[in-house]
């Protein structure tokens, strides 16, 4: 048996009840097959894969918090340091009912790749919780992040650990969590990014992985041949990613139709309103339904049981921006069937292993998540630098900085794939150029 092999049975054997988790490890550990066979006997023998799918610590948490009526909640606290090999630990906290210790597992692993992959000193970390903000009061989210943080604060720090946002974590939960770390710690540190402006936040993050992603779809596109201008886009999600991805599409010249919730989806044959999209789900926080209420050109479609809507609809660039596994093997065929020349990640991992190969398989252009939608992180890490610095930079600074990263992403990824005989195989390009340098670090530190 291989040492891929290897590995990937080691995994599901130690990490049963995870299939995110295996499903991570094994789409990497594939695609990094052919450099690994370069090298299996030395890795084989620093047992370099081992170390690289196993976190290098993990913590597990009770956070007690009082509802508006008095009663006592429990929710489960997460946090996966997984690889410090090139920096501090970086990755957000995701606030879901459907958090458990698998999800957060598979989301530190794609994050070391990521964050390698956008060149700056970050290593791999996620975590998050059970918590969900929906339907809940400002004080009773405040006390679910002032319990957070009151455990979570004693594994982080700005050298250490930089927690950010993620789904069910915006603006609002990171000042709470802050607020509670200042308070505990007695310091006045970066220790979390997607902070608000008037305390050490940044311009442009709250647009970063949108805009991001666009900025490397854009080049992709540019770089086989295609123009943006024009060309019709779908987006799935509602939320932050998927809202400034529809701005910026717009900006560039292409018509988003589509955008979607938990609830619905909506089709808009004039192109999404933007600003009306912005009031609906980020002002009155509410579903996609008063959107088409209040839009003669769209049209409601309730979501049904197994079906994502948004895929269905004719157009040339798809872009998963909501959760994990949301894009299936029907859902590329019938993208293929339409027609569709590019898809580009902007959740993670939302793309289905069998629905990516089919993809390929049928010459779609595939940005992965792990470099497709790295704005945010590397946005992030520039928030960082900001608050070492004591300065904070002007938009115009910021969204150029991340233009530049997003667009050496793509050619990082796709000059890897080139070199070991893959070319325009973006999947295995990413893997491969965040891998290389990792492997390094660990290769530089020793066994530890």
């Amino acid at each position: 048996m291989s040492y891929v092999d290897e590995v990937i049975e080691l995994v599901v054997k130690k990490n049963p009840s995870e299939p995110e988790f295996h499903q991570a490890v094994k789409e990497v550990l594939e695609s990094l097959r052919v450099v690994v066979e370069a090298n299996e006997e030395k890795f084989r023998r620093e047992a370099l894969l081992e170390r690289l799918v196993e976190p290098e610590r993990q913590f597990k948490f009770r956070v007690p918090w009082v509802d508006d009526k008095g009663q006592v909640q429990v929710n489960t606290g997460y946090r996966v340091q997984f690889n410090s090999a090139i920096g501090p630990y970086k990755g957000g906290l995701r606030l879901h009912p459907s958090v458990n210790l698998g999800i957060i597992k598979f989301l530190g692993f794609e994050q070391i790749f990521k964050n390698s992959l956008t060149g700056l000193p970050i290593g791999g970390g996620k975590g998050g919780s059970d918590f969900d903000p929906k339907g809940k009061s400002d004080r009773e989210i405040m006390a679910f992040c002032q319990s957070f943080m009151t455990e979570l604060c004693k594994y982080i720090g700005a050298d250490t650990d930089v927690p950010a946002g993620d789904i069910g974590t915006g603006a609002r939960e990171i000042g709470y969590m802050f607020g509670q770390y200042k308070r505990i710690r007695g310091v006045y540190e970066g220790v979390l990014t997607g902070k608000g402006l008037s305390y050490g936040g940044s311009l442009a993050r709250t647009e970063a992985t949108g805009y991001g992603l666009l900025y490397l779809t854009d080049e992709m596109l540019k770089c086989n041949g295609h123009d943006i201008k024009g060309k019709t886009v779908c987006v799935s999600g509602s939320g932050n990613v998927a809202i400034y991805a529809t701005q910026k599409a717009q900006e560039l010249g292409a018509k988003v139709v589509t955008v979607s919730d938990s609830t619905g989806w909506v089709y808009d044959k004039d192109g999404i309103d933007v600003a009306l999209l912005k009031e609906v789900k980020e002002v009155k926080r509410a579903r996609l339904s008063e959107y088409a209420a209040a839009r003669p050109s769209a049209e409601y479609h309730e979501k049904k049981n197994g079906e994502h809507g948004v895929w269905t609809v004719k157009c040339d660039i798809a872009l998963p921006c909501a959760t994990q596994n949301e894009l299936d093997l029907d859902d590329a065929k019938a993208l293929v069937a339409n027609g569709c020349i590019a898809v580009a990640e902007g959740a993670n991992m939302p793309t289905t292993l069998e629905a990516t190969e089919y993809l390929q398989a049928n010459k779609v252009l595939f940005a992965p998540g792990k470099a497709a939608n790295a704005g945010g992180v590397a946005t992030s890490a520039l928030e960082m630098s900001q608050n070492s610095e004591r300065l904070s930079w002007s938009f115009e600074e910021v969204d150029s900085k991340l233009k530049n990263i997003m667009v050496n992403i793509f050619h990082n990824l796709d000059d890897a794939a080139k070199r070991y005989g893959a070319e325009g195989n973006y999947v295995v390009g990413a893997n491969i150029a965040g891998f290389e340098k990792v492997v390094d670090a660990m290769t530089a530190q020793g066994i530890v």
